[in-house]
């Protein structure tokens, strides 16, 4: 898959993040734009920045909710994958993947700099993220 360019304006805030993190960050948005691609359902991405950090939405089809990538002030050396406050998607999170990621409180999700990225349980919360009102993530997983 060839990742879209980035907007300027998304570049120059993956710039400010520590190298470490950035590279992280970056891994995490290649799975956003491999995952919408292979999901018919979500459509296009658009990133842009919210809240001064890299978001990626669902605009065209609203199948998702917003995701942003950057670093949590409770743990700045990891990177951190934010949600909407206002659903219950952390929430979830902590139920299934407690072994894997920290939390911060309803908001984001946190994967610890001294692990490697677990690639599949990221790629669970992107889905969940980006079909947020289809529910086709989480058809999936109770039907495993």
């Amino acid at each position: 898959m060839n990742l879209p360019d980035m907007p300027h304006t998304v570049a120059a805030a993956f710039a400010q993040v520590p190298r470490s993190v950035r590279a992280r960050l970056l891994d995490i948005r290649r799975l956003i734009f491999e995952f919408s691609e292979r999901m018919g359902t979500v459509g296009p991405v658009t990133e842009a920045l919210r809240w001064g950090e890299p978001a990626y939405l669902t605009q065209i089809t609203k199948s998702g909710t917003t995701i942003r990538l950057g670093r949590s002030r409770s743990a700045p050396k990891d990177a951190a994958i934010f949600f909407n406050c206002q659903t219950s998607l952390v929430e979830e999170f902590r139920i299934q993947f407690a072994d894997e990621f920290l939390f911060e409180k309803n908001r984001a999700v946190i994967i610890p700099h001294r692990r490697a990225l677990p690639e599949n349980a990221v790629k669970f919360c992107l889905c969940w993220a980006l079909t947020y009102h289809l529910g086709e993530c989480r058809k999936q997983r109770a039907d495993s």
